[in-house]
């Protein structure tokens, strides 16, 4: 057995559960939001114009945290939080 195979079984990956906690309340992600986005994610406001680009920053776990009209003002509403932002793919 070489030395990567036996670190590799030594270590177990981490449950989707657990792994989106980690984080919480330091870490966010944006992501950019059409209005039928909004409406499903934030049934509270108000109706959006098509086409607009809109941009939502969630917790690590997925929470919404706020909606803004540009990812210049989500990302320093985020620093403003002391949010570090990661990027998700």
């Amino acid at each position: 057995m070489n030395h990567e195979s036996e670190k590799a079984r030594r270590f177990e990956p981490l449950a989707p559960e657990l792994l989106a906690r980690l984080g919480t309340g330091e870490v966010a992600y944006l992501r950019a939001i059409t209005p039928e986005g909004i409406r499903v994610m934030f049934p509270q406001a108000p109706q959006m114009p098509d086409g607009a680009r809109f941009w939502s920053l969630h917790a690590a776990d997925g929470t919404p945290i706020l909606l803004a009209d540009s990812r210049e003002l989500a990302l320093a509403q985020a620093s403003a939080a002391d949010l570090v932002t990661v990027a998700v793919h």
